[in-house]
């Protein structure tokens, strides 16, 4: 409404065309109609018609498109993946915790022999989140997949499934705790992903409980390369020769010691990588809480 016109919309009873808008035959002086809407039948039967076809050619277009036939395969595909790790890491984390519980301190130094063989499975088993990543399949980046995965299982079937005297000490504990904590809360948030459920909780803690664990367990595989770097020096397993004429023994452990430094330089792109996701996440809440 303005001060010169009053816009009114009026709803028929029963769908018809009327012969009027007034009931007397004479119009009104001061009522005129806008002939920029003005329809009779056969403008509005075209303009059916119109919507129509365009109707139609949304529909051709929508039909053109290709559509991804395995979907529901692959999302059945990634939520048992999901679902599998987690009972994976669920049954080493509820291991150990009841070990802890009942021997102490002693549950560290024989954490391997007991718990080796899932730690095995679930990281064998990771390789595939670097395959997800590289197919499509997942939205996560190839990097921070391919660091992660690696990283942990250089850790796990290089320095310590080799070498027997890293598999009592008490730091292998300490991978294991971590990287189970981790992965028990990682895990259920893609598999509920995977059926289109969000449980903010979950959402929260998911994007949240990396901040203390992954330095943690950074400093506890550093450990365990310091601790390793003597043990392989000593036995020379992985050490190999040049050939003539360099002679040139290279060490493994001098490896090792470059692996310190590549290991800081992993954390730092999984750190950005979640810190990225964790904002995309949270940080909107975070602003509408405020």
């Amino acid at each position: 409404m303005t001060q010169r016109q009053l816009n009114i919309t009026v709803q028929k009873k029963e769908s018809s065309w009327w012969e009027r808008l007034t009931k007397q035959e004479k119009r009104p002086l001061f009522l005129a109609p806008d002939f920029d809407r003005w329809l009779d039948e056969s403008d509005a039967e075209m303009e059916l018609r119109a919507k129509e076809e365009e109707r139609i050619n949304k529909m051709r277009i929508e039909s053109r498109v290709p559509k991804d036939s395995f979907k529901q395969l692959k999302r059945g595909y990634l939520f048992m993946y999901n679902l599998v790790q987690f009972l994976g890491f669920s049954w080493i984390f509820v291991n150990m915790t009841v070990r802890l519980f009942i021997l102490g301190k002693d549950s560290f130094y024989d954490t391997f022999h007991t718990i080796a063989d899932m730690m095995y499975f679930c990281q064998a088993l990771a390789f595939m989140e670097i395959l997800n990543s590289l197919v499509g399949f997942v939205r996560s980046p190839f990097i921070p997949s391919l660091v992660q995965v690696l990283g942990r299982n250089f850790i796990l079937f290089i320095i310590l499934g080799n070498a027997e005297e890293m598999q009592s000490k008490a730091v292998v504990f300490f991978i294991f705790y971590f990287w189970s904590i981790i992965e028990i809360f990682r895990y259920p948030f893609y598999m509920l992903s995977c059926i289109n459920i969000e449980w903010k909780l979950l959402t929260w803690i998911r994007y949240t409980i990396w901040i203390p664990l992954y330095p943690l367990g950074a400093l506890a595989e550093a450990v365990s390369l310091i601790q390793a770097i003597p043990v392989f020096s000593e036995t020379g397993k992985f050490s190999f020769s040049l050939p003539y004429p360099l002679t040139i023994t290279i060490k493994f452990s001098f490896f090792l010691q470059i692996y310190l430094i590549i290991l800081f330089l992993g954390l730092f792109v999984n750190f950005r990588h979640l810190y990225k996701q964790r904002r995309q996440h949270l940080g909107a809440k975070k602003r509408k809480m405020k």
